[in-house]
């Protein structure tokens, strides 16, 4: 489902990173939420894709897919 999100035990402690790199999904959403643009990323972040970049949205994007049941 995500080519690019990855899950490593000995990679940041299995959290998701982009690509089996040492650069955590949650950093790259983290900035955009606080202002930066995919182009600002991916000058601090050389290693990074713009794809790496809008699939980590995606993935944001998928986890917070829940239901909401009214008590």
């Amino acid at each position: 489902m995500f080519e690019r999100i990855t899950f490593t035990p000995q990679i940041m402690g299995g959290r998701a990173c982009i690509r089996g790199m040492r650069i955590p999904v949650s950093v790259i959403v983290g900035q955009i939420a606080h202002g930066a643009t995919v182009n600002e990323i991916l000058q601090d972040y050389p290693d990074l894709t713009r794809d790496d970049v809008m699939e980590s949205l995606e993935y944001a994007a998928w986890l917070t897919q829940e239901e909401v049941h009214a008590v």
